[in-house]
């Protein structure tokens, strides 16, 4: 006897798996003969058609889950022109202490439950940033693409604005209020760094920024210009290491500043990678951390406390920055008339006055 909708919704998953045929792939149609629903109204329903009520929607989601149901992608191409495809595009980079696994675990948890689904593209350093990108838009093998790392004049933002194709950054660019992004203001950060390292009696900062072609990079270094002009502080910049390479490599050059400087007694990292190798490095030239020289760093992971807990470190969520991103791009999709969502996240100044 057919059941109604009411009894279909109070099956249990073993209930409604024992009703897919032997052999049978999980369809719409599978759908529709087990919710007792027409095969469009199902179709609509996984869509998230504005026309179909919410108690439908959760019948047949519930229906799908149970049973294994997965979207012909190839058929919802066809049929919608989409592929329900997010594509993060991320640095292929070995370091593991980066922001690369939380930002896609936000992001993913914020998809969920949705219609869409994430794919995670990397690219790496010795190739064109905007090979991965020209990939997706011409291949049409996402809806939407997030990615990071930008540079001010950033190609990729140029060449997805150019083909109008839906995109969110995290970080900005010098076309920054024409897209989607999510930034933190590292300007702003290094700004903070040096009030407190002041405060500290610090006067001779050296700083260990990201590859200055980087838009945050940028920005850092202009915070640490400011900031150390207008406290009278000495300051310098490495120019033969950066926190993109080897721990061994930013160990290295830091004993060797530390031995031709030793007047230095701050030095500003902008990540925990970058701040280990220069304890590491502080503590084999005798140095005292929290004493004689101080280690401020930025972190998207809080682990440095408990490495050592005379650091200074500055949490960046960067959970809050894939949730927000995952929601700027399914509002491109989903609402495109709207405005662009835009956040510029700015820690906050903890300092004593």
């Amino acid at each position: 006897m057919k059941k109604t909708v009411a009894e279909v919704s109070l099956l249990s998953t073993e209930q409604l798996v024992s009703q897919v045929l032997p052999g049978e792939q999980p369809t719409q149609k599978t759908i529709s003969r087990i919710s007792g629903l027409a095969v469009a109204t199902v179709s609509r329903a996984l869509g998230d058609a504005p026309d179909i009520g919410q108690e439908t929607k959760q019948l047949v989601r519930h229906v799908a889950d149970a049973i294994g149901y997965v979207p012909n992608r190839a058929g919802v191409r066809l049929r919608t022109g989409r592929t329900n495809v997010i594509s993060l595009v991320v640095p292929a980079e070995g370091d593991v202490i980066n922001n690369t696994s939380r930002l896609t675990s936000s992001i993913a948890q914020e998809l969920r439950g949705t219609r869409f689904h994430l794919n995670v593209l990397p690219w790496f350093s010795d190739e064109d940033s905007l090979r991965p990108i020209e990939y997706i838009v011409k291949t049409r093998s996402a809806d939407a693409i997030i990615f990071n790392m930008t540079e001010p004049e950033d190609r990729r933002v140029e060449y997805l604005l150019k083909h109008n194709f839906p995109f969110a950054t995290h970080g900005r660019t010098k076309w920054c209020e024409q897209h989607a992004y999510y930034d933190y203001d590292n300007s702003a950060f290094m700004r903070v760094a040096i009030k407190r390292l002041a405060a500290r009696g610090r006067e001779n900062i050296h700083a260990i920024l990201p590859p200055l072609n980087q838009n945050y990079s940028q920005d850092m270094k202009r915070g640490l210009e400011e900031a150390c002009s207008r406290l009278g502080l000495s300051y310098r910049i490495a120019q033969n290491v950066d926190s993109d390479q080897s721990s061994d490599q930013i160990r290295h050059w830091i004993t060797h500043r530390l031995q031709n400087s030793p007047e230095v007694d701050a030095i500003v990292s902008s990540s925990s990678k970058t701040a280990i190798a220069a304890i590491v490095a502080i503590e084999q030239m005798g140095r005292k951390l929290g004493e004689d020289i101080d280690v401020y760093s930025k972190e998207v992971i809080p682990v440095l406390k408990m490495f050592r807990e005379n650091i200074v470190a500055e949490f960046e969520d960067v959970s809050d920055a894939g949730r927000f991103l995952a929601k700027a791009v399914l509002q491109l999709l989903l609402e495109p008339e709207k405005k662009p969502m835009q956040h510029l996240e700015i820690p906050v100044d903890r300092t004593r006055h």
